[in-house]
């Protein structure tokens, strides 16, 4: 315990000297400095519970009074986040209400200790890998172990699953309803039922979690009242201190300006891809390499009149859902997902209009249309293809809220200071004669210089840079997926870090799509880069990938990681990922001389050691 803690007033966590020091910091200042100090603060507490958690597992000890032997324990597995957070913050609940609890990663967690557990929630997304469902990378270990032959039987164990998913896939929460029904087939208690989240997760996380609070009470404190919190001490120095805006969070993001707006592919490309400066001034916001911008999107104003012009809505409707009351036209512009279809939708739309076609492909016989449908279709055409009558009000409780996208940032602090930056490609296509687009990626890249863009950080600690500045690198990111790359290169050309980096980066052409060249070539010429490797698909008659890359220097590239490199890969999730993990296991058979099946445990050894890390959507 620090010094400033052992001294702390009553009701204040730090001490009556550094209390009176804030105290005098803010008076005299204004609520934009205030608000500029909140987020500095909040910016700290974060960098520090950051390098907290990336030093060990959370453990919140079990307190004095609880049912002996029992404490629960929560797992998760988090691919973009959203897993965590829901999970921190009930370990938070559970801790204040008096209750022995831990929380922890699963890939952190040891599976031997399952066997022991009496009291158990896990918390886990599913992860759309091509085809196929996956796990989170963090879970990947557990998953197989509990899918296993390995797995023990557990009779004395209770649990519940909160599974997080997204309903525009047609295997909605599959991860989750896998482990969900593994426990029951080995002999685990449900305590009560999964619950399944879809992108706009606490209209389900959140009474899933206070259930989960209540039965933790029951079964770990029966004989005790609720535990209340403690009362907000109302001190002058409390009071004084509060500010307007806790921090800049999802909940609440910073309204950051376009500084730049840059389109970095050329005229020929065949895409739109955009380096989009933010500026983060004043906000206190900080952020590290790997680190993604959360970024809170809204529709497209000729999107909202399409929806309403077809359904004959009036988009002045004043229509109250939940706490809001707004106009039907902002909550289609700002609250409600237009370009993305969910299978809720579909099946409301179908009984509302008595679709017949519809509801077929809501059985298990149509499942590959449903997936089509999901993929290729957006709301626009689906009210098309199928009129039915939708009040203002039904349509808004019907439609999913909108959601923020994630970016992974494509700059260093330590070279940007209080900027941030994206690269954005375009998502559109044509349907018929009409243009669709992706919501996020079509409001940054029309978002004017000057404009305000609602934004928040979102930590990713698993894709972070070596602790030890002197391991090499291996970087595979086409396309956008280079992002979070120049972030590496930029943050260690300015620690200095002695370690090699190696860049592969693939696009369609060279001449249109070579993002960021003149960058990447400037760091080889200064050494950042100590090798650059390019695979340019459609600059020769066979196409070549930036997996054909890896397996032309796969000698190189295993001595790298024999010597101990970190290897991160970034972008595509459904042809790319997968192309470079088989790459990587024919390299490991090549020339480190495995079985296949060696190879495939040896890179999820890599893995779990956090020396193989991939951010792939």
């Amino acid at each position: 315990m620090t010094q400033a803690a052992d001294s702390a007033s009553p009701g204040l966590p730090i001490s009556s000297e550094k209390a009176q020091a804030a105290a005098e910091l803010v008076q005299g200042l204004d609520h934009r400095a205030l608000e500029w100090l909140s987020g500095f603060m909040a910016g700290a507490a974060e960098q520090l519970r950051q390098a907290q958690q990336a030093a060990e597992p959370v453990a919140i000890a079990p307190v004095a009074g609880s049912v002996a032997g029992q404490q629960l324990t929560i797992l998760y597995g988090s691919q973009a986040g959203n897993a965590r957070r829901v999970a921190e913050k009930l370990a938070a609940e559970v801790k204040a209400a008096g209750l022995p609890v831990r929380l922890v990663r699963a890939d952190a967690y040891r599976t031997n200790e399952l066997r022991k557990e009496r009291f158990l929630y896990i918390v886990i997304s599913t992860h759309s890998e091509g085809d196929a469902i996956e796990p989170p990378d963090d879970s990947r270990g557990f998953f197989e172990f509990l899918t296993g032959r390995r797995a023990p039987g557990l009779p004395d164990l209770s649990y519940a699953v909160l599974a997080l998913g997204d309903s525009s896939y047609a295997d909605f929460c599959g991860i989750g309803r896998v482990i969900d029904e593994r426990l029951a087939t080995l002999g685990a208690t449900r305590l009560f039922p999964r619950a399944d989240a879809d992108v706009d997760i606490g209209t389900v996380a959140d009474p899933w979690a206070r259930e989960a609070l209540r039965r933790a009470r029951e079964r770990l404190a029966p004989d005790a009242p609720a535990a209340a919190r403690p009362a907000v001490a109302t001190s002058d120095v409390v009071t004084l201190l509060r500010p307007a805006r806790a921090s800049w969070s999802r909940e609440r993001p910073y309204l950051a300006e376009v500084l730049v707006n840059q389109r970095i592919v050329g005229s020929g490309s065949e895409k739109d891809v955009r380096h989009i400066e933010l500026s983060l001034a004043g906000s206190g916001l900080h952020y590290q390499p790997g680190d993604a911008l959360g970024v809170w999107p809204r529709q497209a104003p000729e999107l909202v009149r399409s929806v309403l012009q077809v359904l004959g809505l009036d988009g002045g409707t004043e229509v109250t859902h939940g706490d809001e009351r707004l106009p039907l036209e902002r909550w289609l512009g700002e609250r409600r997902e237009l370009t993305v279809l969910t299978r809720p939708f579909i099946a409301a739309h179908a009984e509302r209009g008595r679709h017949a076609a519809l509801r077929e492909l809501l059985e298990p016989r149509g499942t590959a249309e449903l997936a089509k449908l999901l993929d290729g279709q957006q709301l626009i055409d689906l009210l098309r293809s199928y009129p039915t009558e939708w009040d203002a009000r039904a349509l808004v409780a019907a439609l999913r809220a909108l959601a923020p996208r994630m970016y992974s940032i494509a700059s260093s602090q330590e070279q940007v200071d209080e900027e941030v930056h994206v690269t954005v490609a375009h998502v559109g296509f044509k349907r018929g004669d009409e243009a669709r687009w992706g919501v996020a990626s079509h409001y940054l890249c029309h978002a004017a210089e000057g404009a305000q863009v609602p934004v928040f950080i979102e930590p990713n600690d698993r894709f972070r840079l070596p602790p030890d500045g002197a391991r090499d690198i291996i970087m595979v990111g086409p396309g956008t997926g280079v992002a979070p790359f120049r972030a590496f290169v930029q943050q260690r050309q300015a620690t200095g870090d002695p370690g090699r980096n190696w860049l592969f980066f693939g696009n369609p052409h060279r001449r249109s799509d070579f993002l960021y060249q003149t960058e990447w070539l400037q760091a080889l010429a200064d050494g950042s880069l100590t090798h650059l490797d390019v695979a340019f698909s459609r600059d020769q008659a066979e196409k070549v990938y930036v997996q054909h890359r890896l397996r032309e220097h796969g000698e190189q590239v295993w001595q790298w990681l024999a010597d101990g490199a970190h290897l991160y890969v970034c972008g595509d999730a459904e042809r790319m990922a997968p192309d470079v993990q088989g790459a990587l296991v024919d390299i490991a058979v090549e020339h480190g001389h495995r079985s296949r099946e060696e190879a495939s445990a040896w890179l999820e050894g890599l893995m779990a050691e956090g020396r193989y890390a991939r951010d792939v959507y």
